[in-house]
């Protein structure tokens, strides 16, 4: 009897100890667990040591605070121009409250996979296959401000909506392969022809520069060329000035000038001219300066008589003209061209 005694006691305590054992529970970070009292709502436990009663509680049910990632499958979804596609959403969520993830709604993750696609079919319906492709980020951003407003009171808090994959009907792809095969040809040939009127733009420029630039060398040759000469006809004026400023000075007498006008005579008369015209003076020089006259063998030395009757005039020649015209052309022109010759002898 007293063994039987022993025995059972034994067995009371190691069943009292695994009643006990089995009412501290532990909760590990990032996990909420949801406990109840004779099936009603009593309290959450959070990170930690805890302790129920034994056949009153209950853990209800064990909710995970961390953010979960929900790949949905694709919905097939129909555009405003009447295009089925295939939409791969992936939806963002956590849980903010234990209490109404386990009493708000029987399957969580089920009722949110049902809203985000008849969300979708609504909110794509009203855009084109173009404005679909092209507006992903508007699409998210209305997706997510749905879901997470009508997630509240299931406890979840949507944080983010990507759409993964947008998968249009095959015809469709073939004929957005052409349209955009299409517009990169555009593209190539709206390049080759820019280029090609910059290159011939640049090449006229060019060409513009480089005679603007001839033009520009040939007018400065031209100008230095005109200078060259400015300055040196301005050197042999200013020498003839200068030599007949000391002539000016030198004070010359009347018999000199004279004498040379007779040499120049001299070097006229060389025998080479068909053609001599005297001064009207001549006569009076020869005269005045008899014997050098005679020393040079020009003239004679004897008095001319004034009082005799000239001699009739020769007649004119029409293809020599009038020689013997005292105040003609003719006379003048010898006489400056005498002067000069005179002068020009003087000089050397």
């Amino acid at each position: 009897m007293n063994s039987l005694s022993q025995f059972m006691l034994i067995v009371v305590i190691i069943i009292i100890a695994l009643i006990v054992i089995s009412c501290v529970r532990i909760v590990p970070q990032g996990q909420a667990f949801v406990i109840e009292n004779l099936g009603r709502f009593k309290c959450i436990w959070e990170a930690g040591l805890h302790l129920k009663v034994p056949f009153f509680e209950r853990v209800a049910r064990k909710v995970s605070l961390k953010e979960q990632v929900l790949d949905f499958p694709p919905q097939p979804v129909i555009t405003k121009d009447n295009v089925t596609i295939n939409i791969d959403s992936v939806v963002f969520a956590r849980v903010f409250d234990p209490k109404l993830y386990t009493y708000g709604v029987e399957s969580p993750i089920a009722g949110l996979q049902n809203l985000s696609a008849t969300t979708l079919r609504n909110i794509i319906g009203e855009l084109e296959l173009d404005q679909t492709l092209t507006s992903r980020d508007q699409i998210n951003a209305r997706l997510a401000a749905v879901l997470d407003e009508a997630t509240d009171p299931w406890g979840i808090k949507v944080t983010r909506v990507e759409l993964k994959n947008i998968q249009p009907p095959k015809e469709i792809e073939e004929v957005m392969t052409k349209q955009m095969r299409a517009e990169r040809e555009r593209r190539q040939t709206v390049l080759e022809a820019t280029a090609h009127q910059e290159a011939v733009v640049s090449r006229a420029e060019g060409d513009k520069k480089a005679k603007i630039l001839a033009a520009e060398a040939e007018r400065d040759a031209q100008i230095a060329l005109a200078e060259g000469r400015a300055k040196s006809i301005e050197l042999v004026y200013n020498a003839e000035a200068e030599g007949i400023k000391k002539l000016n000075d030198a004070r010359i007498s009347d018999s000199v000038l004279k004498l040379k006008g007779i040499e120049t005579l001299k070097n006229v008369a060389d025998g080479r001219a068909t053609k001599i015209y005297m001064p009207s003076d001549i006569a009076s020089v020869v005269t005045t300066l008899g014997i050098a006259g005679e020393a040079l063998g020009i003239g004679d030395a004897t008095p001319v008589d004034t009082k005799a009757k000239p001699k009739p005039a020769p007649k004119a020649d029409p293809c020599i003209g009038d020689e013997t015209s005292d105040g003609g052309v003719d006379a003048f022109l010898t006489t400056s061209r005498i002067q000069n010759d005179v002068e020009d002898n003087w000089k050397s």
